[in-house]
């Protein structure tokens, strides 16, 4: 019971006590009051008729006396009249069988008054004539208590509900610090840090609001703490001091996790000499702002083609790595990295396309990091030697489909709902259990399977991202996923249903028809989150209604502050893949350490992923993550 309502109950029963015990009090007063107006009223009854009859006795007029009795019966609340007389014994009773009207039964059957009556000798002179004895009836009594006792219980219910409703009020706003205060704690309780509530002017409360404001303030700053030690961390060890743009270790952590998981693009590696002449002209000085101008212009730029991780390797080497694009994007977007660095060539007074070169490497198949970087610097170099702006390293593997092909086949797939399921484990880290699996999917075109990583692309790139993203979760329900394991089933968004407010209303009636919302997870990525934030705010306040879950996927992989995850709470999120590449003498494990305890410090569980093998894992034992998903638990089909 909250403290609202046990004071409410309080003050009610010390209300009614209060009440019951002026009733009481009242009540008695009443009925010795009524008693004694009863015992004189038959008194003066007794004296009055004993006059009168006084002369009718003398001489001997019964039928007189009669008549004066009844009289004196209609006149009051007598149940019954006895004159005997003394001269030969004769004796008259009168009975009045008296009708008590608007007081009910069951109030008179409680006998609250005594049987009265009163006897008396009519003399004359010293001559005793006949005895009179009257008994009162109680009904004149009954009739007076009950109408008291009416009005009274009227009265005190008026103000009993008068004093109830202005208690309420009362204790509303006595107690609102309090309610504020509990919401506060909640917020708290929730990693949530909002503005300092204001004081009250009770006293004891003031001093526990203030209490709770100076602890929520505490908590907000050992979050922004280490909000700051990961901002921290990821500029000394993976960003370039000069351009602001991620280093070498940074590219090549992030080229190992882009290989790890299915998907597709090219690597670029830019060697750009020309900044050599730059320093021999005006300095290093001159030469660290062009630099630097050269970044901003690139990034701003080349992500208006296709989204890129931009990295400066060396003194005068850039590489681009761009993901998720097909091939004519991959021409795009080297059409607009010569034209952006041409510009900042002529600014600089040196002649465009000279000094300059660009190596290309596109993804094909299964590679390495070595494989990958291998085959862009040979590039590079093949640019070099042939005096060419690019050299785009030869391939003999062709495009599986043209673009227009590529909508034919989807646009069938997911009409028609063709797509294969495939599913991982997520395991425990405290123990051998599964937590949920991640899903999958697959497409057969022409006798190949395709992977996701090789069809994804071109759903972006055709805006296919929402109707997908409903087909594999009718598919999901459709084919009965979540009924075949108690773990939660998690699906990947893609970014176009993420900012799409018409998924997120079909969404929305979908769980709430489905009959195990809490078994499903939906997964955002963290570039979504920093791209729409307020998109991924609304997607997750539909989700979170719905009694279903979501994470963020690929945690730690953008540049940016963790301060979203106040606003959204997800439920978990997913290191990114290129953390489970991190050796025990690398700085980056300080970096996946504080991203763990931003995570853990909000409650939100911390899944690492990328995992292959046990010995991998070991490094993240003592980082206290929750799960772990990988190779080291491949996934399996998924029987349709």
């Amino acid at each position: 019971m909250t403290l609202f309502r046990q004071i409410y109950a309080l003050l009610f029963a010390l209300f009614l006590l209060t009440i019951a015990s002026v009733a009481y009090v009242q009540f008695s007063e009443t009925q010795g009051f009524l008693t004694k107006q009863m015992e004189s009223d038959l008194n003066n009854a007794s004296n009055s008729l004993g006059l009168m009859l006084t002369p009718v006795l003398e001489a001997g007029d019964t039928a007189g006396a009669e008549t004066l009795v009844n009289v004196i019966f209609e006149g009051g609340y007598y149940q019954q009249i006895k004159l005997t007389w003394l001269v030969d014994g004769k004796q008259q009773v009168w009975d009045n069988t008296v009708k008590v009207n608007n007081v009910p039964q069951w109030f008179i059957d409680l006998n609250l008054f005594a049987n009265i009556n009163k006897q008396t000798t009519i003399t004359s002179g010293w001559l005793q004539l006949a005895t009179l004895e009257i008994t009162a009836h109680p009904g004149f009594g009954y009739q007076e208590l009950w109408r008291i006792i009416s009005d009274i219980i009227i009265l005190f219910s008026i103000l009993f509900l008068i004093a109830i409703a202005f208690a309420r009020i009362g204790l509303s706003w006595i107690l609102k610090p309090l309610n504020t205060l509990s919401l506060h704690a909640k917020q708290i309780a929730e990693r949530q840090f909002g503005s300092d509530m204001p004081a009250p002017k009770t006293k004891e409360l003031k001093e526990l609001v203030d209490a709770f404001n100076s602890m929520s303030a505490q908590l907000k700053q050992v979050f922004s703490s280490l909000d700051e030690e990961v901002s921290a961390l990821r500029k000394k060890n993976l960003v370039d001091q000069v351009s602001g743009l991620p280093n070498r270790q940074y590219i090549v952590s992030r080229i190992n996790g882009w290989l790890s998981e299915p998907s597709t693009g090219a690597l670029y590696l830019v060697k750009m000499d020309w900044l050599e002449d730059v320093h021999s002209k005006y300095g290093f000085q001159v030469r660290d702002e062009t630099i630097r101008i050269l970044s901003e212009k690139l990034q701003q730029h080349q992500d208006e083609i296709a989204h890129s991780v931009i990295a400066r390797i060396a003194a005068y080497e850039f590489a681009f790595l761009v993901e998720d694009c097909e091939h004519d994007q991959l021409t795009k977007y080297l059409q607009s990295l010569i034209r952006t660095v041409n510009k900042e060539i002529s600014k600089a007074g040196s002649k465009p396309n000279e000094q300059f070169n660009i190596g290309v490497a596109e993804r094909l198949g299964q590679m390495t990091v070595s494989d990958m970087m291998a085959q862009a610097d040979n590039a590079l170099q093949q640019s070099i030697k042939e005096a060419k702006v690019f050299h785009w390293f030869e391939n003999t593997q062709k495009q599986l489909f043209t673009r227009e092909e590529w909508r034919n086949n989807l646009g069938n797939a997911i009409q028609n709902k063709k797509f294969q399921f495939r599913w991982q484990p997520i395991q425990l880290s405290a123990k051998n259990e599964v937590c949920q699996r991640e899903l999958y999917c697959q497409l057969n075109i022409e006798d190949t399977t395709l992977h996701a990583g090789q069809f994804m692309p071109y759903v972006e790139l055709l805006s296919l991202g929402t109707l997908l993203d409903r087909c594999l979760i009718e598919s999901v329900n459709q084919y009965k996923l979540l009924e075949r394991n108690y773990e939660r089933l998690a699906i990947n968004l893609t970014n176009q249903s993420i900012s799409d407010t018409e998924f997120h209303g079909w969404l929305k009636q979908f769980l709430r028809a489905n009959k195990y919302p809490e078994r499903i997870c939906f997964e955002i990525p963290e570039a979504s989150v920093y791209s729409d934030l307020e998109a991924c705010e609304s997607l997750c306040k539909v989700i979170r209604d719905c009694g279903a879950h979501f994470g963020i996927d690929h945690f730690g992989r953008q540049f940016g502050s963790m301060a979203y995850l106040q606003s959204l709470r997800p439920h978990y999120v997913k290191l990114d893949q290129s953390f489970a590449y991190i050796e025990d003498n690398q700085h980056n494990s300080e970096l996946c350490r504080a991203l763990v305890n931003v995570a853990k410090g909000l409650d939100i569980q911390v899944i690492v992923t990328g995992i292959q093998e046990k010995q991998q894992l070991s490094r993240f034992t003592e980082l206290r993550v929750d799960a772990y998903q990988g190779f080291i638990s491949p996934p399996v089909n998924v029987k349709l």
